[in-house]
């Protein structure tokens, strides 16, 4: 499929909703619904040195341009592809004395891009970028502060000649970008690391349960010229067969959360009330929230539950001082509390589990991280739908984690478990498939050493550990 091709989809009227998209024809799990490129983009404050401003992956060594010496890139050739987002950009900055915040540079990329073509990209664009929802008059008053702090930044960095804008329409495309913004992550998926915003995307309605799935696909960096490079773009994926006509829709929030909290919270950040199915039925809420088997008493799992809440705050606390043996032992004390009271799906447990099947893996003590990562994936898997990316992922880590404990047959099943979940979210080429799929062979080279002689296996793999 080429980036823009919007065949297998229109625009429709979804009722409440408002506008929507519907497959057009019956699409296929793992099929690439469409691909969108970025209309506007840009890095994360925090890590403006650490990723590059045109490939968004995350590197070491890049280089800064020495005009606004704020941006930072790959290469020349990474520079020279992203000049003509940067151009403007990077005048504004020299003018300023400073980079301002992502919230008014991702702003001003928007309209410098919506005077270049006027706000549709391409033939393929459903909608103009200035036509996408702002809920504007449902901000907070936080918001709204925060909103006239951005403007007067704004109008102090903003350039085009002598072309201005007034207050409203400024303030609508900061709205546009609060209720529309889409956040992208590293080549490996692992960190969030700047923010996009992808019109045809936005037309996607929100179910708690969706029927498609949106990856960022970095493109092929490795060309010499600048001007072979694919762009940096998403990919709507089915997550199973979406028939004819049906709605496509994705998740605004992971799913891991009460109904009634996952509401508050789109609610707070999207302005809408969820009425989708596992909102309404309250689907999975008395797993996420379950006792033991052995039915303890409702003020044991109270006070559980209580202490458990409590707990995950000082280790929350503890992650971020980088006091790893400090979070090992708070999990351990909460896992212990927990145990016989509160059941492997819910959410306290598995949040508990998590972190410390990461940190004692973080610390090289495998074993105990895999026995860990064990319990939190058989929690996930009755929770998460079965082709739901996040699951992948925790899938992986928890191979990877078998791997290096020396659980070789657990370990590779798992990483083939992850690669058919990763192949329908992330399909063949992602940078994450490939490694998995690398992961998947190694594993099972070791797998067939381990069944033809375990000691000489053990043997090997405690020389390899010694180097």
């Amino acid at each position: 499929m080429t980036v823009g091709n919007m065949e297998s989809v229109e625009l429709f009227d979804a009722g409440k909703k408002g506008r929507g998209l519907r497959a057009t024809r019956e699409l296929n799990t793992g099929e690439v619904v469409f691909a969108e490129p970025s209309f506007a983009a840009v890095v994360f404050d925090s890590l403006a040195t650490q990723v590059c401003h045109s490939c968004f992956r995350h590197q070491a060594n890049l280089h800064r341009c020495a005009q606004c010496k704020f941006a930072h890139y790959c290469d020349r050739t990474c520079q020279t592809a992203c000049w003509d987002e940067h151009k403007q950009e990077c005048g504004a900055i020299k003018k300023l004395g400073r980079a301002p915040s992502e919230n008014v540079r991702l702003a001003a990329r928007v309209l410098w891009r919506i005077h270049k073509d006027t706000g549709i990209a391409s033939d393929s664009q459903l909608v103009s970028v200035d036509q996408l929802e702002d809920h504007m008059a449902d901000l907070a008053e936080e918001d709204l502060k925060k909103l006239k702090s951005d403007l007067h930044t704004f109008q102090g960095y903003w350039s085009y000649g002598r072309k201005q804008h007034p207050a409203e329409y400024i303030s609508r495309i900061f709205g546009i970008i609060k209720c529309n913004g889409f956040t992208l992550s590293d080549q490996r998926g692992l960190q969030a690391v700047g923010v996009g915003l992808f019109p045809n995307l936005c037309l996607v309605n929100h179910d708690c349960w969706p029927n498609c799935t949106v990856i960022l696909n970095h493109g092929n960096q490795s060309a010499v010229s600048s001007t072979l490079h694919s762009q940096r773009r998403i990919e709507l994926r089915a997550m199973g067969t979406i028939p004819e006509g049906a709605e496509l829709t994705v998740s605004y929030v992971d799913f891991l959360s009460v109904s009634a909290d996952r509401q508050k919270k789109l609610k707070e950040h999207f302005h809408f009330e969820c009425t989708c199915e596992h909102c309404s039925q309250h689907i999975k809420d008395d797993l996420m929230m379950a006792a033991a088997e052995g039915k303890p008493s409702a003020d044991k799992v109270k006070e559980v539950t209580a202490f458990s809440k409590e707990c995950l705050e000082k280790i929350e606390t503890s992650r971020i001082e980088r006091d790893y043996p400090e979070v090992v032992k708070l999990c351990r004390e909460c896992l212990e509390k927990q145990e016989n009271v509160l059941a492997d799906t819910h959410l306290y447990k598995l949040r508990v589990l998590s972190i410390a099947s990461e940190v004692l893996s973080y610390l090289h003590h495998f074993s105990e991280a895999a026995n860990h990562a064990r319990r939190m994936v058989e929690g996930y898997m009755k929770l998460y739908h079965p082709n739901n990316a996040q699951l992948g992922m925790a899938i992986m880590r928890a191979g990877v984690t078998h791997w290096h404990a020396g659980q070789i047959e657990a370990g590779h099943g798992m990483i083939c478990q992850a690669y058919r979940i990763l192949m329908v979210t992330h399909g063949p080429n992602h940078a994450i498939t490939r490694d998995l799929e690398t992961m998947r062979r190694q594993t099972e080279i070791e797998l067939k050493l381990f069944k033809q002689n375990e000691d000489e296996y053990l043997a090997m793999r405690e020389a390899a550990l010694k180097k």
